[in-house]
């Protein structure tokens, strides 16, 4: 059985783009059901304003102006951005935790370097033409080509196994007509048809999420959450969001961005459906911002945030799982930052570990090869 899109999915895959895709052809083994997410937001997003730690009394005399008094409370200390509305009634069915004061063993603050070193899963920048995840996929029962929403194929899913790519064009979007006529050509041709089948399922899929009423995240999420659960569809997929990098007027445009991010995270549980209980979806950035304002009403790059783990089969647990440093000026990172007291990637392969039944010292020995 091939995956076909309706109507409303031909009509939203026009509006986002024409694209140019990527998308091995390898079948999954037909017991494997387990799913898994791996939502990279790159730019360094704001862990102390998307779980943020209303019961720390520093929290206002460094940023005031940031907290809101209207956020989601997880439990007596931690609350979510008031923006990630259906995240906190996951969090609220035990369907989502936070890590916070998370880091990967980078100290520095350069982007780029963070995030090789956050995808490639090594103590320090391009030591490694391979990524964490990709090295871990072997591992994972049936699990073969994963999907990801690059132009090529991110470090954090290279490894020994092909993986599917999808960029949005610039190029003005084709019109239905177009796509019909195309149809038509591929559809009696034994091997351009399936592929053409499979561009179209997957050119949907945007990563600019932040608009303002999260529309562009739930055409994400609606197709990603489409395409694992179709036959054959892919188990492993990575979305790749920008625009988290807020130096200046942090506060509207961080919750644009986080509306775009709570729209992507409820379209993939509602699309998901049943098979939610057999999902695991990761949400991380390549390291934190500044405790403080800067003179922009933005912050800085810092050093630990906060990432999110969701799925309808997370083990019982607290909802908010951290070692808290605090933000007393002596209990900064270098006087600025919000001190990492967790290890990010071993917290993600372990849960990656637990969710498709490996063992986590073969999955943490993948981690550092």
């Amino acid at each position: 059985m091939k995956l076909t899109l309706n109507r409303r999915q031909m009509l939203l895959a026009s509006a986002i783009a024409g694209a140019g895709i990527s998308f091995p052809r390898t079948a999954f083994a037909a017991e494997q059901d387990k799913r898994l997410v791996f939502v990279l937001q790159r730019g360094a997003a704001d862990g102390l304003a998307l779980v943020q730690p209303h019961g720390d009394p520093a929290l206002r005399d460094l940023r005031a102006m940031l907290v809101d008094e209207d956020a989601r409370a997880i439990d007596s200390f931690f609350a979510l951005h008031p923006a990630l509305e259906q995240t906190a009634a996951m969090f609220a069915n035990s369907e989502a935790r936070a890590w916070h004061a998370v880091a990967t063993g980078y100290r520095a603050r350069s982007h780029f370097d963070a995030q090789n070193v956050l995808e490639s899963g090594n103590s320090v920048p391009y030591a490694s033409d391979t990524g964490w995840l990709g090295r871990l996929l072997p591992l994972l029962p049936g699990t073969t080509s994963p999907l990801a929403l690059s132009a090529a194929v991110p470090l954090t899913l290279r490894g020994g196994m092909p993986v599917g790519t999808y960029a949005p064009s610039r190029l003005p979007d084709p019109s239905e007509d177009l796509l019909a006529r195309v149809a038509s050509l591929y559809g009696e041709d034994a091997q351009l048809g399936p592929l053409w089948e499979e561009a179209m399922r997957t050119r949907m899929i945007a990563s600019d999420i932040g608009d303002n009423a999260g529309r562009n995240g739930q055409q994400v999420g609606e197709l990603a959450s489409s395409l694992m659960m179709a036959e054959g569809g892919p188990r492993v997929m990575m979305v790749e969001t920008g625009g988290w990098d807020t130096h200046q007027a942090q506060g509207p445009r961080l919750a644009t961005q986080l509306r775009g991010l709570d729209a992507l995270l409820g379209a993939l549980r509602e699309g998901l459906d049943d098979v939610w209980r057999d999902t695991l979806v990761l949400v991380a950035t390549e390291f934190g911002r500044t405790a403080a304002i800067n003179g922009s009403l933005g912050t800085d790059h810092g050093t630990a945030s906060a990432a999110l783990v969701l799925g309808g089969g997370l083990p019982a647990g607290e909802k908010v799982i951290a070692d808290w440093p605090g933000l007393a000026a002596s209990q900064l990172y270098q006087n600025r930052d919000l001190r990492p007291t967790g290890d990010l990637l071993a917290l993600a392969t372990g849960a990656v570990a637990d969710h498709f039944g490996v063992d986590r010292d073969r999955a943490l020995a993948a981690l550092n090869s």
